[in-house]
C-alpha cells in the first residue's frame, strides 16, 4: 500500500505532508506507517517507516524530530541529530534547506508553518497541554528570530481528535475558562458533568492570537477513522496495549 500524503492548500509550494497509517511495514496494534519510537514496535520497522515518509514528502532531506513532552519548548534545528539525542521540545523551526521537520501525533494536533519569502518553516506538536501553555506563539516567535514575519506565515492544522470524539470533564473545562472566559466557546455539552472539547478550533484560535492570519484546518478526526489514523484515545478505549503515531513533515525546497 502506498504512503498517503495529505496536503494543505495554505502550504502550497512548500514540501509538506500529513501522513496516516497507510504504506508502512509495522504489524499488530501499530500496523501501518507507525513512526513513533515510543510505541511497542520494532525499531527497524519505525526506521523504515520514517524513511518511506521522507521519500514520499521530501526525498533526500534529513529528518529532524524532537522528544515531545507536551510543553511550550521550541528548538532551532541547524543540522540533524541522532534519534537517541533528540532534544526535549514540542516545536522545531529552521531556515536550513535539506532538513525535514517532523512531528509525531496520535490525537494531538500537528501544526506546520511556513514563511515562504523568508525561507523559514516550523512544526509544532499541539496537544491541549502544549497549546494551552503557549507552544504555538512560541513557535511563531522562534520563526521570527530566524527572519520570518508573522504576517506572512501560513499554517495548517493536520489530523487530530475532533470535538465529537473528545470528551472531557468539568475540571478540564474549568482550567480553560479560568484562564480565559472566552474559551468556553470551544466546549459543547456532553453527558452529565462532561463536555466535548474542540482542540482543532482552539489551536486555530492560538494561531490567530499569534498573528497568523492564514491558517487552514483539515478537519480530519484521528479517533473516528481507524483505517487511516492512529489514535491514543481509541486505543485506550479499546484496551489495546500500545498505539502507533503518525508523522507530519515540512521542509524547505532544496
Amino acid at each position: 500500500m502506498k504512503v498517503e500524503v495529505i496536503h494543505a492548500d495554505a502550504l502550497a509550494g512548500v514540501p509538506h505532508g500529513f501522513l496516516g497509517r497507510p504504506g508502512g511495514v509495522s504489524t499488530g496494534h501499530c500496523e501501518g506507517l507507525n513512526t513513533g519510537f515510543g510505541a511497542d514496535d520494532g525499531r527497524d520497522a519505525v526506521i523504515e517507516n520514517r524513511r518511506r515518509a521522507i521519500e514520499a514528502v521530501a526525498p533526500g532531506a534529513a529528518l529532524v524530530t524532537g522528544h515531545q513532552i507536551h510543553s511550550a519548548e521550541v528548538v532551532v534545528a541547524t543540522a540533524p541529530w541522532p534519534d537517541d539525542a533528540r532534544p526535549k521540545a514540542d516545536a522545531l523551526v529552521t531556515d536550513r534547506p535539506g532538513l525535514a521537520l517532523g512531528i509525531v501525533t496520535a490525537d494531538c494536533a500537528p501544526v506546520l508553518l511556513a514563511d515562504r519569502d523568508a525561507g523559514v518553516i516550523g512544526a509544532t506538536h499541539a496537544g491541549w497541554k502544549g497549546a494551552f501553555a503557549g507552544v504555538i506563539g512560541a513557535t511563531v516567535a522562534a520563526m521570527e528570530k530566524l527572519g520570518a514575519d508573522r504576517s506572512r506565515i501560513a499554517a495548517a492544522v493536520g489530523p487530530c481528535i475532533a470535538r465529537k470524539s473528545y470528551e472531557v470533564d468539568e475540571d478540564f473545562l474549568r482550567r480553560f475558562v479560568e484562564a480565559e472566559p472566552e474559551n468556553e466557546r470551544f466546549f459543547a455539552p456532553g453527558r452529565e458533568d462532561h463536555h466535548q472539547f474542540d482542540l482543532e478550533a482552539y489551536v486555530l484560535s492560538r494561531l490567530a492570537e499569534a498573528g497568523v492570519t492564514r491558517a487552514e484546518a483539515l478537519g480530519l478526526d484521528t479517533y473516528a477513522d481507524s483505517d487511516r489514523f492512529f489514535s491514543f484515545r481509541r486505543a485506550t478505549h479499546n484496551s489495546e496495549p500500545t498505539y502507533g503515531r503518525q508523522l507530519s513533515l515540512i521542509a524547505l525546497p532544496g
